[in-house]
């Protein structure tokens, strides 16, 4: 889950800073999380404020979303839906607060500006720390980390298509559950948010399994077919003698 600094919140939400520590002193933004002195938000902040921008979009001012926030709104309160956008969200950043470990490269160097910028990893005190523990502890191991950093990066700039049709796929089963079970421009009764909240996570629980069964399906399609080719080389090449008989 990515993380913001204020400035960086302010600039993904187009909410301004000024009004997002609003939100925070009125109740209507949960608390950031706090390392050292810096405060530190998540995609649920995110989400929470483009909750409220929605809202405000639609007429309501903010003591009216105050009052979603601790009041009964059509069977559920603005929490619920918050709840269910949680849920898909994931972990909250409290959850994932301990990083993988620290990768012993340069973090200014070429691999290290790489996993920064898709989020694998972040600068902290100086020093290039993972987000991911599995993939801290192989590169931990790795006999020659830039190597398995490169493949790393390469893994991800290959996934990215997949993941994001897969993602889409995803929300939009999810919306057509959601109108089917709410209806539209409704909100869901409490009793609709159990059976929301355990669809999101059956659905996440299938989207992991597609995706690491047909990672294990096309990695041996390509590795059958590149030792074919690298068989077929050989041969071709003359470079394979039969052994003769003694």
């Amino acid at each position: 889950m990515a993380e913001y600094r204020l400035e960086d919140l302010a600039r993904a939400s187009g909410v301004s800073a000024r009004n997002i520590r609003a939100y925070r002193e009125r109740g209507l933004l949960d608390a950031p999380r706090r390392v050292g002195r810096a405060a530190l938000y998540d995609d649920y902040h995110l989400s929470q404020l483009n909750t409220i921008s929605e809202l405000l979009r639609k007429g309501y001012n903010s003591a009216h979303i105050a009052e979603f926030f601790e009041s009964i709104r059509q069977g559920a309160d603005l929490a619920d839906i918050l709840g269910l956008q949680r849920a898909v969200l994931g972990r909250d950043a409290e959850e994932s607060e301990r990083h993988g470990g620290p990768v012993h490269i340069d973090p200014h160097g070429e691999e290290g500006r790489e996993l920064v910028r898709y989020g694998m990893a972040e600068v902290v005190d100086g020093r290039l720390m993972m987000v991911d523990d599995t993939a801290a502890e192989i590169l931990d191991r790795a006999p020659d980390p830039a190597l398995y950093i490169r493949a790393l990066v390469r893994f991800v700039e290959g996934a990215q298509e997949s993941v994001d049709a897969l993602a889409e796929a995803f929300v939009t089963n999810l919306t057509e559950v959601y109108h089917a079970r709410v209806g539209v421009d409704r909100l869901p009764r409490p009793e609709d948010s159990d059976v929301l909240r355990q669809v999101i996570e059956d659905y996440r629980a299938l989207g992991d399994r597609v995706m690491a069964v047909q990672f294990a399906k096309a990695t041996r399609r390509h590795m059958v077919a590149s030792a074919s080719g690298y068989t077929a080389g050989i041969l071709l090449d003359g470079a394979w003698q039969p052994r003769r008989g003694a």
